[in-house]
């Protein structure tokens, strides 16, 4: 989700008319791996594969660096390890670290050595088996025993090098009061000592997704590496105790390592929530704003000629007006910034730069996929480099001639690959030997649909069916409503992946209603604050012409979704009975209470009016309006410590759930969050919603998870 819940409402009039699905043409070809996935995908498959995420390339181009997890040797935990893989494929890749702590948030030196944050105990201290901090730790660029940087007592949060000085910036939780690092582990054992865990809040907001802006905040600190491999960091604090400024740790450090550019957010005057981009020197402390406004700014990155900053801005929306983004571009000597793709019909995302500086490398949603793009700053022409799978991660080469890059599909988990850094049209080539992920993805087929709204509007889907599917037997369906709102469906998924379902024999419908990001502006402007209408009724549009398919059971149909696309079941349940069952997980129930308790509440004014003066707008739009409406079954999922979407928002639905006599289940995670992250805790919210579905859909017997 972007910043939480909220919307939809009015009376859901009956969808249009539904038109046959339609194969787009070539921009709607069936996306296949190139792999043939024959083993079935169990759940001990899903759950033991190597999850790739954060590629990083030396300074010298000649590693690569990806965080690599899986199950811990804990029976619910997963473990994240760093490897190298040689990118010409010349080597086979090799595990970096290896600690029962685990490793993660990884970037090169200078020097090539590896930066890296991890729990492992310090190796010159007594063991303390109750503190697990988020430490910094060096590994040489030759390999080697890694050596401890710093370990301060609330922990590490990210960090980041320059690149021509040994230099580095990184962020580090302290209790406001505190004079230095040091003062700060004193007052934490002082409360430690008198048994206290109460937190005192002056500013809003107080929690952010998982945890409370108490009793510690970040701060940024600066530092230079020490020659020396065994000494200790000695950090110079940047910002003192801004207050709640850093809702995520968005910065980067310059090439002389002589200036910080963050993120700033000041939501002191409620309702404006905005987000600046700011420049901290170094040396003097100064801070003074680089970007500011109605705007959101976030993933700043200077270039490796220290003139520019780029951003990825959003503007802040209103009810009448949807958010839009797009990568800015700051001259750091001046101030002076610039929209870098003005014509770019799409929201960016992880901007990287050329190491020339002459161009700026992104990703975006586009048509189902997330696309690879090139801007160049002297022509400002924009390039889509790769248009199929779904990119991440990019690392452009030193040289300027390569890309390299994760990418996942709709069949298979992320990957490393490679591509030009210039050329339209690119199909990426897969590195010859890297991460051995067993051959894992999914045995369904996979294709891609297009149906039409009442308005003339294409709604694209993802389909994916059991392989032996067909008119004789055909599948019964459930459809998955995607979270965000801002958002879509696109590649492979680790908390909402189709291909378990299908091989219990559902084909899964993947739909981007109107909100969904990467089909135009228009598309979000046709679901902003109205997430009840236009969406619902592009669902149930991309649904009924889906079903005109002889291969699909339009009789066994079922709809399940989280976060937004809880809302969305929430809403569906409400105005339709056409489906046999219904899972909502994280879901929103109530607006005006959400309002207040949803960890930044206040943003929500920014597309749904003030709930003050005009409550009736909240009202109307929920699902809880219309609880005497639902008769279908729903499982309701919820973890405790979700802050954005409230464990009282669950609470509520299920209460009227029961007291309108509607036959539901309650599976709570008291040790999970917005999302269900712990394999045991992952297996059994799959167990739950496939024993859920094949009761209601299929008719079987209930079978309840052994461990529940």
């Amino acid at each position: 989700m972007r910043n939480g819940e909220v919307e939809g409402r009015w009376e859901a009039a009956a969808p249009p008319r539904a038109r046959a699905p339609r194969r787009a043409q070539d921009e709607f070809a069936p996306l296949r791996d190139d792999r043939v996935m024959n083993e079935p995908l169990t759940l001990d498959r899903f759950y033991s594969a190597p999850r790739l995420s954060g590629l990083r390339l030396s300074p010298d181009g000649r590693r690569l660096v990806v965080a690599v997890s899986r199950p811990g040797p804990e029976a619910n935990e997963m473990r994240t390890a760093l490897w190298q893989v040689d990118p010409t494929g010349a080597k086979a890749p090799r595990r970096l670290t290896r600690s029962s702590a685990g490793e993660s948030a990884a970037a090169f030196a200078r020097d090539g050595s590896l930066l890296f944050t991890s729990a492992r105990p310090d190796p010159d201290a007594k063991a303390d088996p109750d503190k697990k901090i988020a430490a910094l730790w060096r590994l040489p660029a030759e390999g080697g025993e890694a050596s401890l940087l710093l370990a301060p007592d609330g922990g590490i949060e990210g960090v980041a090098a320059a690149r021509n000085a040994d230099a580095i910036a990184f962020g580090a939780l302290l209790h406001p009061a505190a004079t230095s690092l040091d003062d700060d582990a004193e007052r934490a054992r002082a409360r430690k000592d008198a048994d206290v865990g109460a937190m005192l809040f002056e500013d809003y907001p107080i929690r952010f997704w998982d945890h409370w802006f108490a009793p510690r905040r970040q701060r940024f600190f600066a530092a230079q590496l020490p020659a020396d491999p065994e000494a200790r960091l000695e950090p110079a604090d940047l910002t003192g105790d801004p207050g709640p400024v850093f809702l995520e740790s968005d910065f980067d450090i310059s090439p002389d390592g002589r200036t910080i550019v963050t993120s700033w957010a000041d939501w002191s005057n409620l309702p404006a929530t905005p987000i600046s981009l700011v420049a901290i020197d170094v040396e003097t402390k100064a801070r003074r704003t680089l970007g500011a406004g109605d705007f959101y700014f976030g993933q700043p990155k200077v270039s490796p000629d220290g003139r520019f900053a780029v951003s990825v801005r959003t503007s802040i929306g209103a009810p009448d007006r949807a958010s839009a983004s797009t990568v800015w571009l700051v001259d750091l000597s001046t101030g002076e910034g610039r929209d870098l793709t003005p014509k770019l019909d799409l929201w960016p995302e992880n901007p990287a730069w050329a190491p020339d500086s002459s161009a700026v490398f992104f990703v975006a949603d586009r048509q189902g996929r997330v696309a690879a793009f090139r801007a160049d700053l002297v022509d400002g022409r924009t390039t889509c480099l790769v248009s199929g799978g779904a990119m991440s991660d990019l690392c452009p080469s030193p040289d300027g001639q390569t890309i390299y890059a994760l990418r996942a599909t709709m069949t298979a988990p992320p990957r490393i690959v490679r591509f030009a850094a210039s050329g339209e049209k690119q199909t990426p080539v897969e590195l010859s030997r890297s991460i051995d992920d067993g051959g894992l993805g999914g045995r369904g087929r996979v294709e891609r649909l297009s149906a039409t709204a009442a308005d003339g509007t294409a709604i694209g889907s993802w389909l994916v069916l059991p392989p032996d599917t067909s008119a004789e037997k055909p599948a019964p369906v459930v459809v998955f409503a995607h979270g965000g709102p801002i958002g879509s469906w696109s590649g492979w998924h680790w908390r909402w992946n189709p291909h378990l379902l299908v091989e219990r024999g559902y084909a899964v419908l993947l739909p981007d209603p109107a909100i969904s990001i990467g089909y135009g502006q228009h598309m979000v402007e046709r679901g902003w604050g109205r997430w009840g209408e236009t969406p619902y009724t592009d669902i149930l549009t991309a649904l009924d012409a889906a079903l005109t398919r002889p291969d699909l059971d339009a009789s066994r149909t079922a709809l399940t979704g989280g976060s937004y696309g809880g809302y969305m079941a929430n809403w569906v349940a409400g105005h339709t009975d056409r489906f046999r069952a219904i899972v909502t997980h994280a879901s929103l129930w109530d607006l005006r209470p959400f309002h207040g308790t949803t960890d930044t509440g206040a943003d929500w004014e920014h597309e749904m009016g003030d709930p003050y003066r005009q409550p009736e707008l909240y009202d109307r739009q929920s699902p809880a309006a219309h609880i005497g409406s639902i008769r279908t079954p729903m499982l309701v999922i919820h973890g405790e410590r979700d802050f954005r979407v409230p464990v009282s928002e669950a609470l509520a639905l299920w209460t009227d759930l029961r007291r309108h006599g509607v036959p539901a289940r309650f599976l709570y995670f008291p040790d999970e969050h917005h999302w269900i992250l712990k394999p045991n805790n992952a297996r059994l919210w799959y167990e739950t919603i496939l024993a859920f579905l094949d009761e209601h859909v299929l008719g079987k017997e209930w079978v309840r998870p052994a461990l529940l």
